[in-house]
């Protein structure tokens, strides 16, 4: 007989080794979850083997996504349902869907997590809800520019920024009142915009452009203090977590540039094939995860090497990507 099951502890030991992961290995499988807006789900992927491990079906057009202020749920913005998709982060199981929320495209919360915010990429409007017992409830629907795309609020929660992607502009909301506090045009195609810890300078992704305008929105309206040119489609920003840094993917040049925001200059590059588009990054800061809209694919990049590490299928059109473990906002 082998010894192995000669000694009741051996046995108990080895039945806990195989059937148990540690604390350690729970924490590392810690999903990432890419939206396949072409597909209408979600690919699940496991972070230590790297495998797509399931698809989650959600509304139309699942573009982006957020995590809720108690941290306990990943809202899925599916625009063409006019639905948003609840999924447990750490388990990957959907927990609900809430219906009647009007194309909600691109979704944020307030720092103070009193407010949920989204666009309607194709109606035209910014939707303010109130958040309460977990739920959002409609405050106030503002009509904007043509085409709203993506959003941004001040550390105090105070205003809103958004742009509008097909009328070149940028516009303020005052939260307080819910009305427009000004309106101003910028380069081709605004996309992504991103605000410094300061509150002092809004960074905007030209899509149609070649880069990134800077603007500082201390004053009645916005200036406009800078060009950085980083690659035809800039579009997506994603900060590094050291309040120095963040990342913008430019779609077009296939590469995604590092800007180091205190002097406004770009102090890396990477190549990021196939249409990169939205950007997550790890908790320790070494590894990019990108979505290759064109390529139906999850890229990894190495952020030490600069390389291509690996690439994963997933499904049509990937956009938004999140994964728990990352690094801070800001």
């Amino acid at each position: 007989m082998n010894f192995l099951f000669r000694t009741p502890f051996a046995v108990l030991a080895f039945l806990i080794g195989t059937f148990v992961a540690t604390p350690e290995a729970v924490a590392q499988a810690r999903p990432i979850f890419v939206l396949n807006s072409l597909d209408a789900n979600v690919s699940v992927i496991d972070s230590v083997s790297w495998k797509e491990i399931k698809r989650i079906p959600t509304g139309k057009e699942p573009h982006h996504l957020y995590l809720t202020p108690d941290e306990k749920s990943l809202i899925i913005a599916n625009a063409l349902s006019d639905s948003l998709t609840f999924i447990d982060p750490r388990t990957a199981e959907v927990q609900r869907t809430v219906r009647g929320i009007l194309d909600p495209y691109q979704l944020r919360f307030s720092p103070d997590m009193k407010w949920f915010v989204t666009v309607a990429n194709r109606l035209n409007h910014v939707d303010i809800y109130r958040w309460e017992n977990n739920t959002p409830t409609l405050v106030k629907r503002i009509a904007t520019g043509k085409t709203p795309s993506h959003l941004w609020i001040d550390s105090r929660s105070t205003t809103i920024y958004a742009t509008m992607q097909d009328s070149d502009e940028l516009v303020a909301i005052d939260l307080a009142t819910q009305t427009l506090k000004w309106r101003s045009k910028t380069g081709p195609m605004p996309a992504d915009v991103f605000g410094t810890p300061d509150d002092r300078f809004l960074l905007i992704g030209l899509t149609g452009g070649q880069g990134v305008e800077v603007y500082d929105v201390t004053g009645a309206a916005p200036k406009l203090t800078q060009f950085i040119k980083t690659g035809k489609g800039a579009h997506a920003f994603r900060a590094a977590g050291d309040k120095r840094h963040v990342y913008v993917s430019n779609r077009v040049a296939n590469t995604i540039n590092k800007i180091d925001y205190q002097n406004m200059t770009v102090v890396d590059e990477f190549t990021a094939p196939s249409g990169p588009d939205c950007i997550d990054l790890s908790a320790d800061g070494k590894t990019l995860l990108v979505a290759s809209r064109w390529a139906q694919k999850l890229t990894v990049i190495d952020t030490t090497t600069r390389k291509v590490v690996r690439q994963i299928k997933v499904g049509k059109s990937p956009h938004g990507v999140w994964t728990l473990d990352h690094a801070a906002r800001q």
